[in-house]
């Protein structure tokens, strides 16, 4: 049996009241009041009128106050009872029409029936119809007004205002909202459904938990060190001054506590980042930057003469944090063997036996970082199987930049231990040839072990002076030289470096790496490849930028081109009055307190055709200035002082020399021919 109404009609041929029209939604769109406006009386008004037709429905008889009361209480349950969407609801009082004009009374603030303040003889059809409905017709439409309330619609006699949200605050009531459907996930049961769906909210709420953490703690030690290093600055700059002659001769005989020059150093940086506001009166900047160097050289142990050339090259405060990351180990790295194993696979096996790492970088598809083991890194079976090889970062970068190809003649001229001559097969896939050559004998032994370890098939292990090359091999599509050098970038590994070199061994190393590179270039075919690639672990100018400048001198058919290294600071174009080139810029250079591996330099040359040279016409040769060419000054010297060299007088020296090297060996001068004899 159908339910009726008070007017003796079905309930599901009962008109329903038209949603409100879209203009008159509160908050739904920005043009209109905006986020938590109110609607106008008139407009209310006009709402109500809107949803009472007079003329389509008879009168309905007045229900008794128990009903009424029944009915708006039920009304309320609905309202409370309503789940929280996505879209935030607020709750709106109904005004209700009468004769009295109390259109402000709502029915949650009115707690009676609405009919004490209504005269008889009042048209009921003026009145708010939701006071009206029974509590039958209440249970029959509740789930048809929940669909309508989920759409965006209203609650009869009660307007729903939708609240625009920006982006921000939606995505954050998203999370929520995952947040909340994870945790009611969480107490229904673990099926495949729902799995992969409590997974993903619980590491999203892990995931943001860790962020906020990590946020704050960063805010509070930035705070804190900075209110340390403001109060900790204060104290030193107060009443700071330089110290007399007579007290640098006390410092020197006696000797000063390090805390007392790591004070000062402090204070001088500062005073030089601002100088003519924090300046002593009558104090030069040469004075404090002396005083400077001369602490960094008591502090961290080096001579005054390297501590000075190194603090030149960079920025006082860049400066103290070069000596300090010298101070600090590197990290160490190990390259994938790719002719044995894959990295993931090496790095699973390494993770199995207690090995901490993760991969070096985007730049290295090879390389691992090992934070800690609990085992040998260097004694592993993976590593006695020839799976990886322990080496540095900075020399997995000259081979990149080499970038050698299958079926290729390289030439590696100072290739002991065996770390960029085994990489440089791997590339080669096992295809080619390489030659790995070692001035030193002794250091060949440590780089055919490496080779036949690492299961190299194309080296060719060979010990020549590199200087030999052009004459014992040539024809070389690449050609590597990474020069012997000072291991000014290395000085983490090799701490001796502070102290025993001189001005002296950066010009013979100077001279001696300016006769390679030479040769390196002499040593490639132009008709192939024709690359040659040189580095250095030093960061000295002197070895780096003036060399690659002397070889474009001597060497017109030789330029730079990219390296292909996606990171590293650019080459030095001029330093201190020298002037090396714009083209330098293409070379990259690598330090410890900016990149965290050792201080390198690399340089990329393409070898071309040499020019075909006229008779009487002079070679043009590209002048630089502050470049010294010690060969062309000793020629040109001898030249205009007259002096020629004596081949007769030389053929004696060396033929008295010849003698004395064969009676070292065992043979008696009586059986030797003369010298003058031929």
């Amino acid at each position: 049996m159908p339910v009726k109404d008070a007017t003796n009609k079905p309930v599901a041929e009962r008109s329903k009241p038209p949603p409100p029209p879209p203009s008159e939604k509160v908050g739904a769109k920005p043009g209109s009041k905006g986020i938590g406006g109110k609607v106008s009386e008139k407009r209310k008004l006009e709402a109500v009128e809107d949803d009472v037709d007079t003329s389509s429905r008879p009168m309905r008889k007045k229900p008794k106050q128990e009903d009424a009361g029944k009915g708006l209480e039920r009304k309320k349950l609905v309202v409370a009872d309503r789940p929280k969407a996505g879209v935030a609801r607020r709750k709106q009082p109904i005004p209700i029409e009468d004769n009295s004009g109390d259109e402000g009374q709502s029915l949650e603030e009115d707690e009676s029936d609405g009919w004490d303040e209504v005269p008889d003889g009042t048209d009921l059809t003026q009145s708010k119809k939701s006071l009206f409905q029974d509590s039958e017709s209440e249970e029959t439409d509740s789930s048809e007004e929940e669909d309508e309330n989920e759409d965006g619609h209203f609650i009869e006699g009660h307007q729903i205002q939708d609240l625009a949200f920006s982006d921000e605050e939606e995505s954050e009531n998203d999370e929520d909202q995952d947040t909340d459907e994870g945790s009611e996930d969480s107490d229904a049961p673990v099926t495949a459904k729902n799995m992969e769906k409590r997974s993903k909210a619980l590491e999203a709420q892990a995931r943001r938990e860790a962020e906020d953490e990590e946020r704050e703690r960063a805010v509070l030690q930035d705070q804190s060190k900075q209110a340390g290093d403001a109060m900790d600055l204060d104290e030193e700059m107060d009443g700071f001054k330089l110290p007399t002659a007579e007290e640098k001769e006390q410092e020197e005989t006696s000797g000063v506590d390090l805390t007392v020059v790591q004070r000062r150093m402090r204070a001088i940086t500062k005073i030089l980042s601002s100088f003519s506001r924090l300046a002593e009166p009558g104090r030069s900047r040469t004075e404090y930057v002396s005083q400077l160097i001369s602490d960094i050289a008591y502090n961290y142990g080096y001579n005054e003469f390297l501590a000075e050339r190194l603090f030149q090259l960079f920025s006082v405060n860049e400066a103290i944090e070069f000596f300090e990351a010298n101070e600090t180990p590197r990290p160490v790295t190990i390259r994938t063997n790719t002719l044995r194993t894959r990295r993931r696979d090496l790095a699973q096996a390494l993770i199995n036996r207690g090995v901490n790492l993760e991969p070096i970088g985007k730049w290295s598809k090879e390389g691992l970082q090992v934070f800690e083991s609990t085992v040998p890194i260097g004694a592993t079976p993976e590593y006695l199987a020839g799976h990886y090889m322990l080496q540095a970062a900075s020399s997995f970068l000259p081979v990149l930049a080499l970038d050698p190809k299958p079926n290729e003649r390289v030439l590696d001229m100072a290739s002991a231990p065996g770390g960029k001559s085994t990489y440089i097969s791997a590339l080669m896939q096992n295809t080619g040839l390489v030659f790995a050559n070692d001035a030193t004998k002794a250091r060949t032994k440590s780089l055919s072990a490496n080779v036949h370890r690492m299961g190299c098939k194309n080296v060719i292990v060979c010990n020549y002076d590199g200087r030999e090359f052009p004459k014992v091999l040539g024809g070389f599509h690449r050609v590597l030289l990474d020069a012997p050098c000072s291991g000014t970038g290395v000085i983490s590994k090799d701490p001796s470096v502070k102290i025993n070199k001189s001005d002296r061994d950066f010009m013979l190393l100077s001279h001696l790496q300016k006769q390679l590179i030479l040769c390196a270039v002499d040593s490639v075919d132009p008709k192939k490849a024709s690359v040659v690639v040189y580095s250095t672990c030093s960061v000295m100018p002197d070895e780096n930028e003036a060399v690659v400048a002397y070889a474009l001198r001597k060497r017109p058919h030789v330029k730079l081109v990219p390296t292909g290294l996606e990171f590293g600071r650019e080459g030095f174009t001029s330093f201190r009055g020298k002037t090396f080139g714009e083209s330098l810029k293409l070379t990259r250079r690598f330090y410890p307190h900016v990149h965290n591996m050792d201080g390198f330099f690399v340089a990329k040359f393409h070898v071309g055709k040499r020019a075909k040279q006229k008779d009487g016409d002079e070679e043009m040769k590209p002048e630089l200035t502050g470049i010294v060419d010690d060969e062309a000054d000793t020629n040109q010297q001898a030249t205009e002082d007259g002096v020629r060299f004596d081949e007769e007088e030389d053929n004696q020296i060396m033929e008295a020399l010849k003698r004395k090297r064969l009676k070292a060996k065992g043979y008696r001068p009586s059986k030797m021919p003369p010298p003058n004899s031929s």
